[in-house]
């Protein structure tokens, strides 16, 4: 009875090695620039998650009181000191930037050129006014406060450098993925996925699957964001 378990395991596992090994079968109708979307998301969560939990260490460990998040990042106006006002807007801003990409992938499903192209570009533009904004934010923590990646006068100094870090990394996958939603729209628009044109980012013909790539990527630069709103700004 054991050999005959023992026959099955290792026929099971025989199976779903040959399984793996082929992309013919485990990808089997998968457009090959989807599955390597979702193999670089699978490596850039890996490196996210190693940011956040050293922010988490480095702010548990410090022997120095860390900064108020309420107090380092308000905005004064007319007088009133309106704390996370900025952060609130930005976060408002990428939540709603993620609803047009879902609605431009719709689109891209039924084939409709004109829409997919102007939630795209609608896309790529909140994705600018975030890089903006979290530009002006840098601004502000190092003119005014006086804030560096090496040192930070309102606390402990490993603020200024974990902040920087990991606020610099998510920025800059937002500027790339604007840079990329452009682009899309532009082949979108001129029917370059219609006629199957040949050049950079070409899909199939009469086929938007590159829309939806785009927005897994997306869609995994909001997802991370809300963690580091999470992390940064409200604890």
């Amino acid at each position: 009875m054991s050999e005959v378990v023992e026959n099955e395991k290792t026929g099971a596992l025989a199976g779903m090695a040959a399984d793996w090994s082929s992309d013919q079968r485990a990808f089997k109708g998968v457009p090959w620039h989807k599955a390597m979307m979702w193999v670089f998301l699978l490596s850039d969560t890996f490196i996210f998650a190693c940011f956040l939990i050293s922010y988490m260490k480095v702010r548990i460990t410090t022997t120095l009181p860390w900064p108020s998040s309420s107090e380092v990042f308000a905005l004064t106006i007319n007088g009133h000191h309106i704390p996370l006002l900025l952060i609130a807007i930005m976060t408002f801003i990428l939540i709603t930037s993620s609803g047009t990409m879902a609605m431009a992938v719709r689109f891209g499903y039924q084939k409709n050129k004109n829409m997919t192209g102007f939630l795209l570009i609608v896309t790529a533009l909140l994705g600018a006014s975030f890089v903006g904004m979290q530009a002006f934010e840098w601004t502000k923590l190092i003119v005014e406060e006086g804030i560096r990646p090496w040192g930070n006068p309102m606390g402990a100094e490993q603020f200024g450098a974990v902040f920087f870090m990991v606020t610099g990394f998510h920025g800059f996958h937002v500027s790339v993925g604007v840079i990329f939603l452009i682009i899309t729209a532009v082949k979108v628009l001129r029917g370059s996925y219609d006629n199957e044109t040949p050049g950079f980012m070409t899909g199939r013909k009469g086929n938007y699957e590159i829309v939806e790539s785009m927005g897994l990527y997306w869609h995994f630069v909001d997802l991370v964001w809300v963690f580091i709103f999470a992390f940064f700004y409200l604890w």
